[in-house]
């Protein structure tokens, strides 16, 4: 009997479990705008949290956040400044690429007319077509801007109160699970959020360096400003890096006479997300999460769904953090083990961590 009563009661929390999870993803779906800025901003109070830490033992909070919060606008402004100085030379060659871009449409439309049989009548046709869907993807790009200028301006606002307000946040987890004197997974959750930012940097750096290492090889104009940004794109999992190889192949086309330095970048970048994706991303930051594969392209497919790029980019982090908290729940511990990168041999029984507690 007791048995029996400790099944339904497993089958009745994870129905309620379920209800609630459903309705949270229907309020992130319906209020994205402003659950995107507050998921960035917890993420960065705990990034920052260890040096404010240090900080506050010679000063006040409000100081020690402040002067934080300075230092990464800094850093921050120092960074686009360059990214500006950068994409303001490629600009001033804008006019020298101009009738490159020409002769290079006139080859393509030659080359589709040969292969396809298309006229020229009919390509423009059809470039009309897909210009007439311009004025809806301009504003999409407008609101897309807009957003994040608000994103900008919500995130220290945001973290600042985060940081200020911190013990209190805590005081309600203690609270709300029955006034327990430790969080055993508080410090988990802070580990890996931490982690895997700072993995996550590092990879970028090496990605940026070893893309801008290569094109510089090959001669592409640009090649610092190209290999810097598609490292940055890099953060959005599995296509940042293919979006970020789109513009030096373009370039590789409009200023190199032959069609081998185009095929010479794709070689390079496919060259380092091999590396990256098997020995560079799971060394830094795979053992500070320990995600298997399959659970973190489910991850990244729904968050990209609930919150579209936004929820790409924090979706291996969150599910870290669900990992640790499912890993110290009554009934749902089993779910770590769809979850979490360790094998388990043939035969062997699940850890006692991963039992659920009888």
């Amino acid at each position: 009997m007791n048995k029996q009563q400790h099944h339904f009661d497993r089958l009745d929390y994870t129905f309620k479990l379920l209800i609630v999870v459903a309705l949270i993803i229907t309020a992130t779906i319906l209020a994205r705008d402003i659950v995107i800025p507050i998921l960035i901003s917890g993420i960065f109070s705990i990034v920052m949290l260890p040096v404010i830490k240090r900080l506050e033992r010679k000063m006040s909070s409000v100081l020690a956040i402040t002067l934080t919060l300075i230092f990464s606008f800094l850093v921050f402004s120092a960074l686009t400044w360059l990214t500006i100085s950068q994409m303001s030379a490629l600009v001033k060659d804008l006019p020298n690429l101009e009738s490159k871009f020409n002769a290079l449409v006139d080859r393509v439309s030659s080359a589709i007319q040969d292969t396809f049989n298309m006229s020229a009548k009919e390509q423009n046709q059809m470039l009309k077509n897909s210009l007439a869907s311009l004025g809806s993807y301009a504003t999409n790009l407008f609101t897309a801007t807009t957003n994040i200028i608000s994103l900008l301006i919500q995130v220290p606002i945001y973290v600042f109160l985060f940081l200020i307000y911190r013990d209190k946040f805590r005081a309600f987890v203690l609270a709300f699970l029955g006034g327990e004197e430790d969080i055993t997974w508080k410090g988990e959750v802070e580990g890996v959020i931490q982690g895997y930012i700072s993995g996550l940097l590092l990879v970028t750096g090496i990605i940026a360096v070893l893309n801008s290492i290569g094109l510089l090889i090959l001669g592409i104009d640009h090649a610092i400003f190209f290999g810097v940004l598609s490292g940055v794109l890099t953060i959005i999992p599995y296509v940042g890096i293919f979006i970020g190889a789109t513009l030096p192949v373009l370039m590789a086309l409009l200023t190199k006479d032959s069609l081998w330095y185009a095929v010479g970048v794709v070689i390079i970048f496919s060259i380092v997300q091999f590396l990256e994706g098997n020995f560079i991303t799971p060394r830094i930051t795979g053992s500070r999460v320990s995600i298997n594969a399959l659970a973190a392209i489910v991850a990244l497919l729904i968050g990209g769904k609930i919150l579209g790029i936004a929820g790409m980019i924090l979706a291996i982090p969150a599910l870290g953090i669900l990992k640790i908290i499912l890993s110290h729940t009554r009934y749902l511990k089993p779910f770590v083990i769809l979850i979490e990168d360790t094998p388990i041999k043939p035969g062997t029984e699940p850890s006692e961590e991963q039992k659920p507690e009888e």
